[in-house]
């Protein structure tokens, strides 16, 4: 080795731990900060933003004038309660997305003090010797040290589509941050980082753009709206009445507030943001990391998986299992090295692999050429050409001298794209075809080899003008994951569909579906036949199909657009540089963890961490439990509105003889109770039963549909109906106004809390939910229990609120009409379902 070489290897060594902490410490981290937030800003923005929290000021405001400081003073406090509340329920939110995002950073393999880490990108400090390969992107400015088949796409920066190729002793031997590794492998030295990079000083064209909404979220805002912009009309209307019969600015205002406080359903949006943020942290400590939040509720839609082979289904060990040589012999992998023509089948395989292996099939033959021969060839030759892998079915060819000139030339790929180039006789194409389709139907995955023959410095515009002989197939067999069954099974159970998209043959493909009991492995169809077809053909007949071989991105894009045009929520397993469009276009792109590209991260909405489909189900079955789980807490947040409503409306429209039954204190009381029961117990809620024994939703469901709607108008006009019967049954009883308002809240606390019992399943009775395991049950409806205790125990309290202690009977009685007003419910789920 000479002194060049010598120093290129302590180049190589990386940076020593004093000088990573130096180097932080004086250029600081990797990352893009443009945008410095304004906490008190944010602060501010929250809680004016709130339509609640506005009309509680000007409750407040109007008890503060007419001297009425305990009434002022609460709904103060109630102020700082909610604005407190929302904020923590902000902040939550938002640290768990701040975490998400930080765990879907990509990680990147540096070299320090000679030994080879994986850091986050934010990590990465100014000098650090970085290895980006394939699929990567470029995570910091830097000049290239050593590369193998490196080639770099910097359209993002230059707007040229065409990948360049670079190398150390290119004149362009610089790499910039944001732009794609579009093949090879390459060891770089990192000169900026951060906003210092070229990138970075481009600025805020790079700021994260704001996503759309969801259809969900738009159902949920639209119905928000409405009912503020009623809560609005109503407002105005009621007050003018009042004022014209009362004559008293102040107290119909108050009157009126009441109403619209009572009509603003302003937890469904905190409940739908929380369940969002939290689904998708729970999912994160499983290993599933969504990144975007509307993937949570699209999760339990999903009608089709289509998944890769390599890695997913099968283990991505890539272990040897034969040899086929031109003679017609067949050999098993102990045996390959016993004869000059198995040899000389490595040698070429190896050749035509990269120099630094990264891929687990070059990794082998890497492996195996070092068992095989008594001298070590590599060090001695050096690439002066490649034709990177392409073609459709691809291969790939380098070329290799040594310095006295001799020449390498080999070429591995596809064995149908090999034999192509390889000028054989009709029989000696026949006999290695056959050969080729008893291997794949073994399972093996099999590579043809071969040599090639160029004289002079010329090298043609594609690999396929070179003249080739062919050298052999080798066979490599990749086991299915010992879990992949059970895995099949749940998506089956669960209604959906699963489909296998692969570059591999057809053959080996089948094979390995067999053997994992995979449904309809009999039929197949290869990408090529599948460009043939017109999308109407393809839109027919893709339902039909369920392996997919020899696929390219092209091929997997038409086949994610069929599925959804046939009405499919689809979703797409990838990990290539090329699975990104698909990925993209899919309604869940689920990219691996492990071997998967950056790209197919970026691409995807999903990443599992640990490369195992069975997450995937326990993401279907958590997105399933999420929807069902909102379903239940908007379904009861109206149910519960609508009493309120209505409590306060009524008295007032027909001109009872206590028309504020219900004041600001007291709705907001109420508010108070629900919060938590719809954002917290909720989102705590069990999966059900047979959750993952159904078939997916209708991908074009509405969340708020006119039967649930109904139901809920129902169950809330029944508790109405109870709570006014007490009203009138205090009044006929002379209990007067503070004894009627204690009743009819009595009533109101007591469906509350069984309405979030019974609420807990739409299907199953209440003495099944009561045996799911959420200890937030018991907890909230103790503190609402103890809550009321303390209002009529306390006589500060109980005079704040204009209540009275009420006899054992009258106690009782609203107890029972409280419970009648929402048990109903129990005789409808049996009858409808048969259950006891």
């Amino acid at each position: 080795m000479d002194l060049k070489e010598e120093e290129k290897e302590e180049e190589l060594e990386g940076l020593s731990s004093e000088e990573v902490a130096e180097s932080r410490k004086k250029y600081g981290l990797n990352k893009l900060d443009y945008k410095k937030q304004n906490n008190i800003y944010l602060f501010l923005k929250n809680i004016f933003s709130e339509p609640m929290i506005l009309l509680l000021l000007v409750a407040s405001g109007i008890y503060y004038t007419n001297q009425q400081y305990s009434d002022a003073i609460f709904l103060s406090v109630s102020i700082l309660l909610i604005a407190g509340i929302s904020i923590y329920q902000d902040k939550r939110s938002r640290n768990a997305l701040a975490k998400l995002q930080e765990f879907t950073q990509p990680a990147y393999e540096v070299v320090r003090e000679g030994k080879h880490q994986r850091i986050p990108v934010k990590d990465i400090v100014l000098g650090d010797v970085i290895i980006i390969e394939e699929g990567s992107l470029v995570p910091a400015d830097g000049n290239i040290m050593r590369s193998n088949d490196f080639s770099v796409d910097e359209s993002i920066l230059t707007g040229e589509s065409l990948a360049v190729f670079k190398s150390s002793e290119t004149e362009d031997n610089k790499v910039f941050s944001g732009t794609i590794v579009a093949s090879g492998l390459a060891f770089v030295r990192v000169t900026n980082i951060g906003l210092q990079t070229r990138l970075g000083r481009i600025g805020s064209s790079i700021e994260t753009i704001k996503e759309e909404k969801t259809p969900l979220e738009m159902q949920i805002g639209s119905f928000v709206k409405k009912m503020v912009f009623a809560g609005a009309i109503v407002f105005i209307l009621v007050w003018m009445l009042n004022y014209s019969k009362i004559g008293s600015l102040e107290k119909s205002l108050l009157m009126s507030l009441t109403l619209a406080m009572s009509i603003l359903p302003e937890e469904i949006p905190v409940a739908f943001t929380a369940f969002m943020a939290l689904g998708a942290q729970r999912m994160m400590k499983k290993g599933i990391v969504v990144k975007q939040m509307k993937t949570v509720e699209t999760l339990g839609s999903a009608t089709v998986i289509c998944t890769d082979k390599t890695g997913t289904i099968t283990q991505n060990k890539m272990e040897l299992a034969a040899l086929y040589l031109p003679s017609g012999l067949e050999i098993a992998a102990a045996a390959f090295s016993e004869t000059e023509a198995s040899r000389s089948l490595i040698r070429n395989a190896m050749w035509a692999s990269e120099p630094i292996a990264f891929d687990p099939m070059e990794a082998a033959l890497h492996n195996a050429y070092k068992k095989s021969t008594d001298q070590d060839w590599r060090a001695d030759f050096k690439m002066v050409h490649e034709y990177p892998l392409s073609g459709t079915p691809p291969m790939m060819t380098h070329v290799f001298e040594n310095s006295s000139g001799t020449r390498i030339i080999a070429a591995k790929g596809a064995p149908e794209a090999i034999l192509e180039v390889c000028g054989l006789s009709s029989p000696e194409y026949k006999r290695i075809i056959a050969a080729l389709d008893k291997l794949t139907l073994k399972g093996y995955r099999v590579l043809g080899v071969a040599k090639g023959d160029l004289q002079g410095s010329h090298y043609p515009a594609k690999q396929q003008e070179i003249s080739f002989a062919f050298k052999g197939l080798i066979a490599f067999y990749d086991p299915p994951k010992d879990n992949i069954r059970e895995v099949l099974k749940s998506f089956y159970d669960a209604g959906i569909e699963v489909k296998i998209i692969t570059g591999d043959n057809a053959g080996t493909t089948a094979s390995i579906a067999k053997e994992i009991e995979f449904r309809g492995y009999e039929k197949s169809i290869t990408g090529k036949e599948l460009m043939e077809m017109t999308d109407s053909e393809l839109q027919s007949s893709v339902m039909d199909i369920n392996v997919f071989s020899r696929m390219f991105p092209d091929a997997k894009l038409r086949i994610v657009n069929a599925l959804k045009a046939n009405g499919q929520i689809v979703a797409m397993t990838g990990d290539g540089v090329n699975d990104g469009p698909s990925l993209k276009a899919a309604h869940i792109g689920i990219a691996m963890g492990k071997k998967g590209t950056a790209i197919a991260k970026e691409a995807a909405s999903l990443i599992l961490a640990e490369d195992d489909l069975s997450k995937m189900a326990e993401a279907v079955a958590m997105g399933r439990k999420i929807y069902v789980n909102l379903k239940k807490a908007i379904r009861y947040i109206i149910s519960i509105h609508i009493p309120i409503i209505l409590i306060v409306f009524v008295p007032l429209a027909l001109g009872w003889v206590y028309p504020n039954i219900l004041n600001p204190i007291h709705v907001i009381l109420l508010e108070l109770v629900m919060g938590p029961t719809c954002s917290i117990l909720y989102e705590n809620e069990p999966a059900e039963d047979n959750i993952m024994q159904e078939k997916p939703r209708p991908p074009r469901t509405t969340f708020f549909n006119g039967k649930e709607i109904m139901a809920s108008f129902i169950q809330g006009m029944m508790i109405t109906v109870g709570a006014l019967l007490i009203y009138q049954f205090s009044v006929r009883m002379n209990l007067g106004e503070n004894g009627t308002r204690s009743m009819v809240f009595l009533v109101l606390i007591a469906a509350n809390i069984l309405l979030t019992l019974v609420n807990r399943s739409f299907q199953y009775p209440l003495f099944t939910t009561l045996k799911y395991k959420n200890p937030l049950v018991p907890v909230i409806i103790g503190i609402t229990i103890l809550l009321v205790v303390m209002l009529f125990a306390i006589p500060f309290l109980r005079s704040l609120f204009d209540f009275e202690c009420i006899s054992f009977f009258h106690t009782a009685v609203c107890l029972v009409i409280g419970a009648l007003s929402v048990l109903w419910i129990e005789a409808v789920k049996y009858l409808k379902n048969g259950l006891l």
